[in-house]
């Protein structure tokens, strides 16, 4: 059985064990979401708190009450992205300002915000990232310690894009990883991610670029709660190519609670108009979850031209937030009550056939 058949195995068997199956109790879930698109100039939306839907709500079984959130909202900072670091972490903090002043109580950066999509920059721009709980060091890691201090600053929880991360140790060379930190209102950092998927493409008459010829692949799923004081929901993050592997999205969100998946991402002219936000509305709507992803503003005559279009989508697939490639923030606001609503409407949670799947992975031969 290849890899990814030991993954839907093993999501399966826990679904199994937990109590999914069409015959379980109905949910007791509450939880909803109606979304709003916001423009640049940011208009205010009122804030409250969540507990994230666990895995039993997700399959059927019967679960406490939710406390429940209610409304989130996000700012996403499509920034320009060009040679000079310091310049880049300047552009960033005035993009998390403004995200701010546009009532944003999480805002996202995109994918490499600090150096070129470049594979001849990762390991020049590389910087060693402690881990959760873990001091900032500002001399080792200064783009971390910049959205350390802004997170406090501001008091808003901060997913930082990512940034090119080198592993601390002793021997040359050490690898390169493509990271996403993400920061809470106390500046301490409440997750880690290494891109789990490499971007290795090639595309003929369109794009080739090949992340493993400078990167190593990270090898945890990673998630994060919500401060209380700021809509105690549960994120799940990956990184741009991580979106197209649907089963990293239902692990997230089937059975690690996650009502809202991030993903910094720099789709490009080629893969951009083809699957961005078709990606986006599928992983949306197969998990019935927020997503949000973050790209940088399109650079014309760089290297790596990105797509842009920075989207925000609900969990009945509806882009409720978009803009086009140039530089600007985008806001939505996250109800709890749409996205109850939704799951109760089609409850696609309570219906897996968890029993069916499991068998026929077990009798396919090479799955």
């Amino acid at each position: 059985m290849s890899g990814v058949g030991f993954l839907i195995v093993d999501c399966i068997s826990s679904l199994l064990r937990r109590g999914g199956s069409a015959a379980a109790s109905k949910r007791r879930a509450t939880v909803g979401t109606t979304s709003a698109r916001s423009g640049l100039k940011g208009d205010r939306g009122g804030f409250r708190t969540n507990v994230p839907l666990s895995l039993s709500q997700a399959t059927g079984a019967a679960t406490p009450a939710m406390s429940g959130w209610d409304i989130v909202r996000v700012g996403l900072c499509q920034i320009p992205v060009g040679p000079e670091k310091e310049r880049n972490l300047a552009t960033a903090r005035a993009a998390l300002e403004r995200a701010k002043a546009g009532g944003a109580q999480l805002a996202m950066l995109p994918e490499c915000f600090n150096c070129p999509y470049d594979n001849a920059c990762f390991r020049e721009y590389a910087e060693i990232i402690p881990e959760v709980g873990e001091e900032v060091d500002p001399v080792r890691t200064p783009t971390i310690h910049m959205l350390s201090e802004v997170a406090k600053e501001l008091g808003i929880v901060v997913i930082g894009g990512s940034i090119p991360e080198l592993e601390d140790g002793d021997g040359e060379p050490q690898p390169v990883f493509n990271t996403s930190v993400t920061v809470g209102p106390t500046g301490t950092l409440l997750a880690k991610h290494r891109k789990i998927h490499l971007f290795d493409i090639d595309v003929p008459g369109g794009i080739r670029f090949m992340e493993s010829e400078t990167l190593s692949p990270g090898n945890r799923i990673t998630t994060f709660q919500m401060p209380e004081s700021l809509g105690s929901l549960r994120v799940g993050v990956g990184i741009c190519y991580d979106m197209r592997f649907p089963e990293l999205s239902m692990v997230m969100s089937r059975e690690m609670g996650c009502e809202l998946l991030c993903f910094p991402g720099a789709f490009n002219m080629t893969t951009g108009p083809a699957h961005w936000e078709l990606l986006l509305r599928a992983r949306a709507l197969d998990n019935q979850v927020y997503v949000a992803a973050c790209s940088p503003a399109r650079d014309e005559l760089g290297s790596y031209r990105a797509w842009g279009h920075s989207s925000v989508v609900s969990p009945w697939g509806e882009v409720v937030a978009t803009t086009e490639h140039g530089p600007d923030i985008i806001f939505a606001d996250l109800d709890a009550a749409r996205l109850g609503q939704v799951r109760r409407s089609i409850p696609t949670g309570a219906q897996r056939r968890a029993d069916v799947y499991l068998t026929q992975l077990a009798k396919t031969p090479g799955s």
